[in-house]
């Protein structure tokens, strides 16, 4: 609180501002050139913004016991009040220098120039500046009058509140052990961040205690406040989710203003009877059950212009646009399924939805998360711990990040990370590895998102294989420098087929290109989906890495021809992946079409063999293919697949412990294990009398692999026909799941290492994972054989296992 000392302090500091503009005055009246005018009004107006953000800025500090939405003035005393001041006093000392070398300008050579400058300025100047400043002075001396008049209104309040509430002391509760140092933290720094002001701190003891107790948890409640005043909110009542067609709504929340924001209305409207159709067949085949509407927030972090947003420019001139094809798709999805669906495209609207306090995100949201999911991006990510500070640690469950390349859990544990050298930009944001959302199912300890393709109906399907044109070949890359040093080998397609290209140019026909290629420029998406539908080769030079366009050529009934990578790029021999928080080795440009799709459909070749390349030309020229595409790719596969995610997946509740406690007499047989021996194999399975544990995937769907030395779980599950499942490690880190694969271990540990569970051949030893963050599908090493828990899939629809919906 402010004391008399201040008070008079304070008067002797503001006296100068009167006098100041007095003299300022005068010189407007003297002055007779330009810069002399434009200064006098500069200072006027400066000095008075100056005075009235910096003093006026104190005033909003609030009082204890107030609303959150409530304001007062109120004058900081002491040390707030003093620093104003200084400022101000500072500011005209510096005024006054500039004045006098300004005043020194009449002597110059230049005063003829100024003086014609004067001159003009004199038919277009306001009429009444000098009077004007005049009445600011005078402003300015009643000013300080009232600021007198306030530090004493705020010193007779400070003494009446401390009568009542006494002096606040600090409660010694062992239950709250943070509470003091917390409190000498907040009389330190609790004017670092104007958020603790917003929820009534003021510089007080008690304000201190009361923030600490009722906004945060850190003291224990103070028996002198009134508790009911924060009613318990309780959760909204659950609501059932029903199947939407109509996508009028969703247009209108997407927005305007900008090319990527076009590029995905237009998407959404022009697949918008797909969605629809999509949804009555899974609507059927769910058989109309129980779904519960969810409150969903999408925030697209990489297209608000706090990002940067560098894709938008980019859309009209050959831009990458998997990103928005994919964001398109999950806001319809979303949309379709009939959800609660609020969109943000910039900061501003993601505070308004998230119910942020202004500030710089050190305190608490102003109330409960108003959503039970929140989608994202990385950028979006780093967006929401900047608003939300350390409520984002609470909330973090909530959220779901859209990431393409993926990011495995050495990378994503920060701790680990960073002792371990698997730091990078990304990453470490200590979430569920299944959190992150992946463009294809590359990575299997994150959930796999995906997007959608155009399907063909019946008619389009017979038309696209009679008007097949099979010398006709259309290159994959927009961009003219996908094109450099790729002569060899496209002189060689040359020989057998008409090349066509997309590139985007301005004026000029690009050099890269040669000029035996047909390039169209960049093509609206109905025009690129025509010519797809003619040509019988779709062909890749290496890059763009697991973009959209080769699932819809193939989808077009184009054979995809890529190159084989060998050594396969990785971010430890490539520089597109060096950073990204993943070790996963890309062994050609599109691995899911390879591993997934496969011949005739997609045929992946040495490129830098001439003799491979010509050969594999002329069978292609030889096959007849069908337009096909994956399941989990069109919009029936996209909406189950998050359907199962949104009902299912929950990150939020506390998993109960596995073991359980005596676990041992819950397992049957000669030998206590919840596991059997699949005959004629070395896979396990859960045994169907051994206890029953809540669990998504469930357990029916378990098949346990034990990896060779320097093999991966990935590797593992693959080579027996599964998919590794992150969800179900729990279930095997455990020491009978080395006897019931005769591991003899002669001593089992726990540790953090995202290579545990695994057996130690050479030691003889059993290791444990201490960590549930750190189970990881993917990592190998030589000095392990890893314990791997697999599962089943559906057919065309590799997320979901076979009980999984």
């Amino acid at each position: 609180s402010a004391g008399p000392s201040d008070l008079q302090f304070s008067a002797r500091l503001l006296e100068p501002l009167s006098l100041a503009f007095g003299l300022m005055s005068q010189i407007a009246l003297l002055s007779v050139s330009l810069s002399c005018r434009i200064f006098v009004v500069g200072i006027g107006f400066f000095s008075l913004c100056f005075l009235m953000t910096s003093l006026g800025g104190q005033f909003s500090a609030k009082r204890p016991g107030d609303s959150p939405f409530t304001m007062r003035a109120e004058v900081l005393g002491g040390q707030e009040s003093r620093g104003v001041l200084r400022k101000i006093c500072d500011m005209l000392e510096v005024i006054m220098k500039r004045m006098d070398v300004l005043s020194k300008l009449g002597n110059t050579t230049d005063t003829h120039r100024l003086d014609e400058l004067s001159s003009a300025l004199d038919r277009i100047q306001p009429i009444g500046l000098v009077e004007r400043i005049q009445a600011i002075a005078q402003n300015m001396s009643d000013m300080a009058v009232r600021v007198e008049q306030i530090l004493q209104r705020s010193m007779a309040y400070n003494r009446v509140r401390d009568g009542a509430f006494g002096q606040c002391e600090i409660p010694k509760d062992p239950r709250y052990p943070d509470c003091p140092s917390k409190m000498d933290w907040m009389r330190a720094r609790w004017t670092s961040d104007p958020c603790y002001a917003f929820y009534g701190v003021d510089g007080s003891d008690c304000s201190f205690l009361i923030y600490l107790s009722e906004v945060e948890w850190f003291c224990p409640p103070l028996a002198w406040r009134n508790q009911t005043t924060t009613p318990t909110l309780k959760p909204p009542p659950k609501r059932q989710a029903v199947f939407q067609s109509d996508i009028g709504a969703l247009m209108e929340q997407v927005g305007t203003g900008k090319e990527s924001l076009s590029f995905m209305k237009r998407r959404i409207r022009r697949l918008a009877a797909q969605w629809a159709s999509a949804a009555r067949r899974l609507d059927d085949k769910l058989r109309n059950h129980w779904r519960e509407q969810k409150r969903i927030l999408v925030h697209v972090g990489f297209l608000t212009e706090e990002s940067g947003d560098v894709f938008s420019p980019k859309v009209l001139k050959g831009g990458p646009l998997g990103e928005m094809v994919q964001w398109a798709d999950i806001l319809t999805a979303l949309h379709v399924l009939g959800h609660n669906l609020k969109i943000s495209f910039s900061l501003k609207e993601l505070h308004g939805f998230l119910g942020v306090p202004p500030g710089r995100g050190s305190c608490p949201l102003t109330g409960p998360l108003p959503f039970d999911l929140i989608y994202t991006d990385y950028h979006g990510l780093q967006q929401m711990k900047q608003l939300m500070g350390l409520s984002l640690r609470k909330h973090k469950c909530h959220i779901r990040v859209i990431d393409t390349f993926g990011t495995e859990p050495a990378y994503n544990h920060e701790e680990y990370a960073t002792l371990h050298g698997y730091r990078t930009n990304w990453g470490y944001w200590n979430l569920h590895g299944q959190q992150y959302m992946t463009m294809f199912p590359h990575t299997p300890d994150n959930s796999f998102m995906g997007f959608v393709a155009e399907e063909l109906n019946e008619t389009e399907r017979l038309n696209i294989q009679k008007n097949k044109v099979k010398n006709m070949a259309v290159v994959y890359g927009k961009e003219t420098n996908m094109w450099k040093g790729k002569e060899k080998f496209l002189a060689i397609l040359h020989r057998h087929m008409e090349i066509h290209g997309t590139v985007y140019y301005e004026a000029q026909r690009p050099p890269e290109v040669p000029a035996f290629v047909k390039n169209h420029g960049l093509l609206p998406q109905q025009e690129l989906q025509q010519l797809l539908r003619k040509a019988k080769l779709f062909i890749g030079f290496g890059f763009p890495y697991e973009g959209p366009a080769p699932l819809e050529a193939i989808a077009n009934g184009c054979i995809f021809l890529q190159p084989k990578f060998n050594p396969p790029h990785s971010s430890l021999n490539h520089e597109f992946f060096r950073g990204k928080p993943t070790s996963r080795e890309v062994s050609s440009q599109h691995p899911y079409a390879e591993q997934y799709i496969g011949r005739p459909h997609v045929i992946t070749i040495d490129f830098n063999n001439s003799e491979e390349f010509d050969a594999t030309i002329r069978e292609i020229m030889r096959i007849n293919v069908e337009p096909f595409l994956p399941y989990e790719y069109t919009c029936e596969g996209m909406l189950e697949r998050l359907h199962a995610y949104i009902q299912n997946q929950d990150f939020c509740s506390p998993e109960a412990p596995f073991p359980p406690v005596n676990s041992s007499q819950t397992w049957l047989g000669s030998a206590p294990s919840p596991f059997n021996l699949l005959p004629n194999s070395r896979i396990l399975t859960w045994a169907s009398n051994a206890s029953s544990f809540s669990s998504w995937p469930p357990l029916t769907a378990l098949r346990v692999v034990a990896s060779l030395e320097s093999e991966s779980c990935v590797k593992a599950c693959q080579t027996a026909g599964l998919i590794c499942e992150p969800a179900l490690y729990r279930f095997i880190n455990i020491r009978e799941t080395f006897s019931a694969l005769d591991f003899q271990c002669e001593g089992v540990e726990s540790e953090k290492n995202h290579l545990f569970p695994a057996f130690s051949a050479e030691h003889a030893e059993c290791s444990l994972q201490q960590d549930p963050l750190l189970f990881s599908c993917a990592g190998s090493s030589a000095k392990y054989r890893r314990l791997c828990p697999c599962r089943d899939f559906r057919n065309g629809q590799v997320a979901l296992c076979k009980d999984c919906l």
